[in-house]
């Protein structure tokens, strides 16, 4: 064999070489969807689904490219409450592409149809199944089960930083941490763990710009004091009651003497007039427990026509659609890796998970050195985290007022009502949505998409 000859088939045998790293690199980046069951056609934007290894955790995503300029437009992971809620719940019901089409269900695999106010039109989103035991996320490891809001600060982290390796591409855009509920307290954490991590010198670097937070859950002693007087601002208590309940529980309703029986009469009382109404809105019914029976039990709404006006109904269908076999192909998860898919997982969140951060106000605090915008939003009729919680928890930052309290508009009426801080480079947007309940993204859409598009562009709300 001739030098020329050996030249070439080292040539051809590195090429190939490189051509199998390429194509192993291809199947760590996930796999592209391009159909999906109950969607009718090819999808009109760009879908992508895989696992990314956090130690012995292998957590599934759904990327969603931009629709508009992927290469210059944000790119957010976005993280669901629960904890233990799917990433589907934020693809499907709040800031995704897709939505299921409600108006003709008659059983069967639900359909789909493109949903108009979706935030990808001009940002990229990484929806991500975490802790592991959400949605199909896994591990092969039983103590790996064992979640905690650390551990979740943590993993997010690491998942950034190998996702951004497998996708190279996006390590220079403007990177934001979203979240949707229980998992706002666990977003300053992701922001501080990255920051640490760039001043590191940790590759790759992640640009991160913000967050953006729904109904953020931040300090659980605050929210579950603010519910009484927030429940009173919405005149579901009487004005006697609660005065008599704020002077005799001196204004701390969940940490209560035993001795206080004036107290705990009061709240024996608030909590029966409470009972039936839905903590996630208070304008919308409870379904579980729709009406009362003659003989003091509840009565079940028992015709398809009563459950379609409960919003339970909307979850029932991703039940049916994400436990779908041709769905979990379509989607790539790897089979016989969970038994069965759960929007919520409350076996999670009840009797595994570990709740080690009582309040991130301080982790909050400590950003606001640190240069960053960060959005916070609000609906005025949510018992779960009340607005003015998240009010008063701000309002302690120290923060300078650079826009005062005021209105906000879509379409030529008030969406709600918004205020803006800022601190030599850091700025905080506050914004309410008026007549929305916990999770605005599912409530409010259109008004949260004009919200979102206004900020992430830097025009005010």
């Amino acid at each position: 064999m001739s030098l020329a000859d050996s030249k070439f088939i080292y040539f051809v045998c590195s090429l190939i070489l490189l051509c199998v790293l390429f194509l192993v690199r291809l199947v760590e980046s996930g796999s592209i969807v391009k159909f999906l069951p109950g969607f009718s056609g090819p999808l009109p934007f760009k879908l992508e689904t895989g696992y990314v290894s956090v130690g012995e955790t292998e957590l599934f995503y759904l990327f969603v490219e931009s629709q508009g300029k992927p290469l210059q437009d944000p790119v957010m992971v976005y993280l669901i409450g629960g904890p233990g809620c799917s990433a589907l719940n934020g693809f499907l019901f709040q800031t995704g592409p897709l939505h299921f089409k409600l108006t003709d269900y008659e059983g069967g695999l639900p359909t789909l149809e493109l949903y108009p106010y979706t935030w990808t039109k001009t940002a990229s989103i990484i929806y991500l199944d975490l802790p592991v035991g959400s949605g199909y996320s896994y591990s092969n490891s039983s103590e790996e089960y064992s979640a905690s809001d650390l551990l979740s600060a943590n993993q997010t982290y690491m998942f950034m930083r190998q996702w951004l390796d497998d996708h190279p591409k996006f390590i220079t855009n403007r990177f934001f941490i979203a979240t949707d509920s229980y998992s706002g307290v666990i977003a300053p954490i992701i922001a501080q763990e990255i920051l640490n991590g760039n001043k590191a010198g940790l590759k790759p670097k992640i640009s991160l710009v913000g967050i953006i937070s729904g109904s953020p859950h931040t300090d659980s002693m605050l929210e579950d004091n603010s519910k009484i007087p927030m429940a009173y601002q919405l005149a579901l208590l009487s004005d006697g009651l609660y005065k008599s309940a704020k002077k005799s529980c001196h204004g701390d309703y969940i940490d209560v003497d035993s001795s206080n029986v004036e107290c705990l009469e009061d709240l024996k009382v608030i909590s029966e007039c409470l009972e039936l109404i839905n903590d996630e809105m208070v304008l919308s019914p409870k379904c579980a427990t729709v009406s009362p029976t003659p003989n003091g039990g509840l009565l079940l709404p028992s015709s398809r026509e009563r459950d379609y006006w409960c919003k339970n109904f909307d979850y029932l269908l991703s039940d049916i659609w994400a436990n779908d076999e041709s769905v979990q192909r379509a989607l790539h998860v790897r089979e016989g890796t969970i038994k069965e898919w759960y929007r919520c997982n409350l076996n999670l969140s009840e009797n595994i998970y570990t709740y080690d951060v009582s309040s991130s106000i301080d982790y909050h605090r400590n950003l606001t050195s640190t240069g960053l915008q960060i959005l916070l939003y609000t609906g005025d009729h949510d018992l779960v985290v009340p607005h003015i919680s998240t009010e008063y928890w701000i309002s302690t930052l120290n923060l300078t007022v650079d826009e005062d309290w005021r209105p906000w508009f879509v379409d030529g009426q008030i969406a709600g009502f918004t205020l803006k801080y800022t601190n030599y480079g850091y700025r905080l947007t506050y914004a309410t949505l008026k007549g929305s309940g916990h999770s605005p993204t599912e409530w409010m859409g259109m008004q949260v998409h004009e919200m979102f598009e206004r900020w992430i562009h830097f025009y005010p709300l």
